[in-house]
């Protein structure tokens, strides 16, 4: 599969919904990947690799919000694959992202098309997560040592050892101080382990995603929101109140942003409230939980479709609510504590769709 101009609307609303509130604004990635496609440098998706292919997982690290504002040159990707090919010894024969929710399920496919490698159809999330060590080579034990950074001003880092926890650390600490992002690689994994540590098929369930969603078309009823998203719908109304505030940290620093936001489900007169962090991660109608992380809690304008992220929501607009069933790699019983509510310090067992 080649991915077409005319592909680029739907995967990129595709990806936006699997952010679950987050992973970033889409344009500015979908921006650079139309410029690629449409002067005819379309990104290539096989539906298989070669078992021994070595794909390198990339994506972008840090503030998404720095990343519209202080825009890549170019060379960050292949500076930081290059780097850790240097360190590993070991060539990349395709490419692959870290993140199908928001800016990171498009970045990749730009990065493939400027390193003229393939990109394979799988990512280490499924959706859109707020740390490194919730990758799924982090879940399933592979590490993320060793990781390379390459930022837009030049610097490029190299962690060749440590701890999940250590090297997000490590990851967060070098974007705070050089320029708000960066493009980020890890070692790369032969083709033929990937289903063993990675969700597959997720380029290729994006975009049909997307198409789905795209040809319900604006202001759909709740049945057909429901048969195109193939999830469920919580809620449609207007949102009455949002608040944030600063979320447990560890160590005695401070955490994410946190917060909720509170509608009235229109069609039962329920009120439904989201909790919050970089994603949406609880549902709760007058005060039970009702859907929960893993699975995708997505927002969307209820006139347009367009999801709603989770710092940009805001009082009086008109939403509906999705739940969308999160891949099946993180209901298995091994891999739901990474993802769970409690992973996020919320004290709530994972309600998840049937």
């Amino acid at each position: 599969m080649r991915i077409t101009a005319a592909d680029v609307p739907a995967l990129e609303r595709g990806v936006a919904l699997l952010g679950s509130g987050g992973g970033g604004d889409t344009m500015t990635a979908a921006a650079l990947l139309r410029q690629h496609v449409i002067h005819g440098r379309e990104p290539e998706v096989p539906a298989a690799l070669d078992p021994a292919t070595p794909v390198m997982p990339v994506g972008i690290a840090g503030s998404t919000a720095a990343f519209t504002e202080k825009l890549p040159s170019g060379s960050e990707f292949a500076t930081a694959v290059a780097a850790l090919e240097r360190w590993t010894g070991a060539r990349a024969g395709a490419l692959m992202s870290i993140e199908i929710g928001g800016l990171n399920g498009l970045m990749p496919l730009v990065a493939a098309v400027e390193l003229g490698l393939p990109c394979a159809d799988a990512d280490l999330s499924g959706r859109g997560l707020p740390r490194l060590n919730q990758l799924a080579i982090a879940a399933t034990g592979r590490g993320l040592a060793p990781a390379a950074l390459a930022e837009p001003g030049g610097q490029v880092l190299l962690l060749a050892a440590g701890s999940d926890e250590a090297i997000e650390r490590g990851a967060r600490t070098f974007v705070a101080g050089s320029g708000g992002w960066a493009a980020m690689a890890f070692a790369p994994v032969p083709a033929g382990e990937l289903p063993g540590c990675a969700v597959m098929g997720s380029v290729r369930a994006a975009l049909e995603l997307g198409r789905r969603v795209l040809a319900a078309g604006e202001s759909p009823d709740p049945d057909r929101l429901a048969a195109a998203s193939g999830g469920q719908v919580l809620a449609m109304g207007r949102v009455l109140e949002v608040s944030r505030h600063i979320g447990p940290g560890r160590h005695g620093s401070a955490g994410f942003g946190r917060g909720s936001a509170t509608l009235t489900d229109h069609r039962t007169g329920a009120l439904l409230r989201l909790e919050m962090e970089n994603e949406y991660l609880l549902a709760l109608r007058d005060g039970q939980p009702v859907a929960s992380t893993p699975d995708v809690l997505a927002v969307v304008d209820h006139r347009t479709g367009v999801p709603v992220s989770c710092d940009t929501i805001r009082a009086g607009i008109e939403v509906d609510v999705l739940r969308l069933a999160a891949a099946p790699f993180w209901t298995d019983p091994r891999r739901l504590p990474v993802l769970e509510p409690r992973a996020y310090g919320i004290d709530c067992d994972p309600v998840l769709a049937p």
